[in-house]
């Protein structure tokens, strides 16, 4: 396994020759969402008091979670559509940029994204079985030697998901974040991923490099369930396991969204019909032109770059038998895509042991939108799990 490392600098390996893009399926019918019957479990009974007033850079970045959140869950669907058909009509293949163009254009897009984030420690591009895996390392003489966190994007995220997160994650811990194999972002897939044990072995292989150790394990969306798949496989290798917002993990995505979605999906609508379908998923049309850096990112990752991953199953009990490890579950109170309270109370079914909780006043990209309130939860969650 080869590995190279620049420190803190940011370049891109060297991209494939690019295949010619593969024609999109149609999307299989997903099974109807049950209705939520539950309540959060984690809040108190009776009337809520009233907020005391938020500290200006947690209003600031909750402010900038809300103008990216449509666009991440326009983005997430939309590829969980796409994924779903291509795993059920197509041969795998593997996820390319449709053009040079293309490519560059994200690289662009991807660069002033990343430099939302703070300044990386180290850089690698880790050889695996799979591909070669873009990985970044935040750390200080005092974090070095902490069990490391290890970040694993949503769909199309990438690294520069963890924007707001990265500060407070890296004040007490040594933290690692990729860019998924077979997705948009700078790691470059070789062979194809046929399923989630694959997706586990690319991470094992990078994190025995990485941290032979064990690791904090975060997943958000799709990271999430990878995540999921890494610690049933490889469970003696997770200090602790965070899911957020973990889609495909404790259920499926609302029927409503996923309606809309293949609408969107289709490769020969007329593009106003298009935007008004990725408009009613992200719940307003006209917000998907946000000029946010990681939401230009994004967009541009979806245009150019043809993803081919395998899609997950919701966890099974013999399956969440095995994992043993410190288990932490956030699930949005809106626009769930993991589930919603169905998903909670799966999620504390198949895992008696495990913390979950429904966040109030969030969305999908809970992450981007409570940074500090998380960050404070998980550190606790981490220091009890050793």
């Amino acid at each position: 396994m080869n590995v190279s490392q620049n420190d803190g600098s940011r370049s891109e390996p060297d991209a494939p020759q690019e295949p010619d893009a593969p024609q999109e399926p149609d999307a299989p019918q997903e099974p109807d969402a049950p209705q939520d019957t539950m309540t959060d479990p984690s809040s108190p009974a009776g009337p809520s008091s009233p907020k005391p007033p938020e500290p200006r850079a947690a209003s600031r970045w909750r402010r900038r979670g809300r103008r990216v959140v449509r666009v991440l869950v326009v983005v997430l669907v939309v590829v969980g559509v796409w994924s779903i058909g291509s795993a059920v009509f197509g041969p795998p293949g593997v996820g390319h940029f449709r053009s040079a163009a293309g490519r560059a254009a994200y690289v662009e897009a991807y660069d002033r994204a990343m430099a939302l984030l703070p300044e990386p420690t180290a850089q690698y591009d880790i050889q695996t079985d799979f591909g070669v895996v873009r990985a970044y390392e935040w750390s200080t003489d005092e974090t070095a030697r902490t069990t490391p966190v290890v970040l694993l994007p949503g769909r199309s995220s990438g690294v520069p998901m963890w924007s707001v997160n990265l500060a407070g994650f890296a004040a007490g811990h040594r933290v690692i974040a990729f860019d998924a194999l077979g997705d948009a972002g700078m790691s470059v897939q070789s062979s194809p991923l046929t399923s989630m044990a694959d997706q586990a072995e690319w991470i094992d292989q990078v994190l025995r490099v990485l941290a032979p150790d064990g690791v904090h394990l975060v997943g958000h969306s799709f990271g999430g369930a990878t995540a999921t798949a890494y610690a049933r496989l490889h469970p003696e290798r997770v200090r602790s396991l965070a899911l957020l917002e973990p889609v495909f993990t404790f259920g499926y995505p609302p029927t409503r969204f996923m309606a809309w979605a293949m609408v969107a999906s289709l490769p020969l609508i007329p593009e106003g019909v298009r935007e008004h379908a990725l408009g009613r998923i992200g719940g307003a049309d006209g917000e998907t032109e946000s000029q946010d850096p990681m939401a230009v990112m994004i967009r541009t990752g979806t245009r150019h770059y043809s993803a081919d991953l395998p899609t997950p199953s919701p966890l099974s009990e013999d399956e969440a038998s095995t994992m043993t490890m410190p288990v932490y579950v956030a699930i949005a109170e809106h626009e769930s895509l993991a589930g919603g309270e169905r998903a909670a109370q799966r999620a504390q079914e198949l895992l008696p042991r495990a913390t979950v909780k429904i966040w109030p006043d969030t969305t999908h990209s809970l992450p981007m939108q409570e940074p500090e309130a998380l960050g404070n939860e998980l550190e606790g969650f981490w220091s009890a799990a050793g």
